[in-house]
């Protein structure tokens, strides 16, 4: 069951059905998607200290929101500003075959991280960034099931800490955590500007999908499941399908720092010129 009924939510809330929401399926990209200018520049991440969150159920997604003392930003790449880390959500499917809310040539991941971050350079706060052009970027990295957990998951998703949260409101502060960890060993991404993906659904976001998944243990998967939308007294319903479905493209611009002219030189005429956004080969092991 997916949470609310999105079609629901597109009439209710104006901005869920305006033409650039997010979010959507990821083809294979032709050359004149790409803006003029080549390839977008490498981004980096600051985060001088270990950091501190208080881990939520929402009742619609596992939200990490971190503390105001040890700030994260990100800068360069597709960004104009430096954007602060305001929060990491979760989504993720009853079944393993789908639980992202981008897909890839059709495809869906078991889930989907974002990391959300907002405009600290213009706004004050993520709720006016939320509302205002240029205000928010939201890194996006998928979820895969694996015999390994990524470090950054496991602290979130081990056994004493995920049944902290098993119903909505409950709440768990989570500390000494390394953001760094979070992050597949890639620098290569593609970029789009969109919205978020939950009301109202604001067109100010740009989202940056890493090139490589972070992997999860089927336990951990599991105990994602088994998280409630609803409070003790009330009927379970599991938080998971717990993503948009996917929306057009309508023509907006897709740009990427993967560099295909090196991956296509032994077809220098057909993949290098044609291909715009190709799959890193760890996304289908």
């Amino acid at each position: 069951m997916r949470i609310g009924g999105w079609k629901l939510f597109g009439r209710c809330f104006f901005f869920c059905k305006r033409i650039s929401s997010s979010a959507f399926q990821l083809n294979k990209i032709h050359q004149k998607s790409m803006k003029a200018g080549g390839l977008i520049r490498r981004w980096s991440r600051e985060a001088l200290f270990l950091v501190s969150g208080t881990m939520y159920n929402t009742g619609r997604h596992v939200s990490l929101r971190l503390d105001k003392e040890h700030l994260v930003n990100i800068s360069g790449g597709p960004m104009t500003y430096s954007h602060r880390l305001e929060e990491i959500r979760l989504h993720f499917g009853s079944e393993d075959s789908q639980g992202s809310e981008h897909l890839l040539n059709g495809q869906a991941f078991s889930g989907e991280v974002q990391l959300i971050h907002y405009n600290h350079e213009l706004y004050t706060n993520v709720t006016e960034a939320a509302k205002s052009p240029n205000g928010l970027v939201v890194v996006s990295i998928f979820m895969k099931v694996s015999e390994s957990s990524n470090p950054f998951l496991n602290r979130m998703l081990n056994r004493d800490t995920i049944t902290r949260i098993t119903y909505k409101n409950d709440a768990y502060l989570l500390q000494g955590l390394n953001i760094e960890e979070l992050y597949p060993e890639t620098s290569s991404f593609i970029t789009y500007d969109g919205s978020m993906t939950i009301p109202p659904c604001y067109e100010t976001a740009s989202w940056i999908i890493m090139n490589k998944p972070v992997y999860i243990t089927r336990m951990q998967m599991h105990s994602l499941r088994l998280l409630s939308q609803n409070q003790p007294s009330q009927i379970f319903l599991s938080m998971s399908d717990n993503f948009r479905p996917v929306q057009p493209l309508n023509n907006r611009c897709i740009r990427t720092n993967i560099n295909f002219s090196l991956q296509g030189k032994d077809c220098p005429n057909n993949r290098a010129q044609k291909l715009q956004y190709r799959v890193n080969e760890w996304l289908l092991k």
